[in-house]
């Protein structure tokens, strides 16, 4: 395993800042709604609670957790992100305050928030450690912990495999998905959390092809576009054949269409 004092953080967050600005993620956003609206249930979010959504994007959890009429911050460090998730809140009449800031830094006092959420967000942030700890220093002691992260050995970890074949990431960084085990979750967390619940579930993503699910990514989704644009004219045949047989293996329709089976667990940690 690689020393993280090896990785310079700060230099990889603004890469990573870079990346998910291109591209327009609130097109992806609603494929992935359904998992924010669970987690806000599993994790049974009250009137009048004061909750955080880590890594918001365009805010589907901080909007799920407002229509329980709890105070919803919101913060993520895509500022046209965050203009999105304020349009989605005025259109639904919802009250949500969107913040621009790191999940690595968070912009706010020690034990803030009842409740801090983080759907498919808080996880990509590069130092996990720093990440995990900002996560338990803005929750009150007592509060609660909900995320939804993808796991190893499915969809979304071998669809990053398959862009690594082509792009190499950053030297020296934990895996993402890491935080999709239990394993390094109680490594994050350590004793800082009282109780700990990771549950894996499903997700599905629905796409009229293959062929139209890499044609999406491939105009809205940050990291693949990124990726496109590193290996260049002479690389993209091959980096999205190897995302169509991605595709092609975790389609549950067969020829008729694209459902693809994701899976991911849900966290719900207390703090001590």
């Amino acid at each position: 395993m690689a020393e993280q004092t090896q990785v310079d953080f700060g230099a990889v967050t603004r890469m990573q800042q870079q990346i998910w600005s291109k591209g327009d993620f609130a097109h992806v956003a609603p494929v992935i709604q359904f998992v924010a609206e669970q987690l806000v249930e599993a994790v049974d979010v009250l009137p009048d609670e004061r909750v955080l959504d880590v890594a918001c994007g365009s805010g589907n959890t901080a909007l799920a957790a407002a229509r329980c009429f709890a105070r919803v911050t919101g913060v993520d460090f895509v500022p046209a992100l965050l203009e999105h998730g304020r349009a989605r809140a005025a259109a639904e009449l919802l009250e949500v305050e969107f913040v621009e800031g790191d999940a690595q830094a968070l912009p706010f006092e020690d034990g803030s928030f009842d409740v801090v959420l983080s759907t498919f967000g808080a996880m990509f942030a590069p130092d996990q450690e720093q990440t995990a700890a900002e996560l338990l220093r803005v929750t009150r002691h007592g509060g609660r912990i909900g995320m939804a992260n993808w796991v190893p050995g499915d969809f979304v970890d071998e669809v990053f495999r398959a862009t690594t074949r082509h792009v190499q990431p950053p030297p020296g960084l934990e895996p993402a998905v890491g935080w999709g085990t239990e394993e390094r979750l109680r490594e994050l967390f350590g004793d800082a959390v009282s109780d700990l619940s990771v549950v894996r579930r499903s997700s599905t993503q629905r796409f009229r092809s293959v062929e139209h699910y890499l044609e999406f990514f491939r105009r809205w989704f940050g990291p693949t576009i990124a990726a496109f644009e590193q290996v260049g004219p002479e690389g993209e045949e091959a980096l999205a054949d190897d995302l169509k047989a991605v595709a092609v293996e975790y389609n549950r329709t067969g020829e008729h269409a694209a459902k693809i089976a994701a899976d991911y667990v849900q966290v719900i940690a207390v703090r001590a």
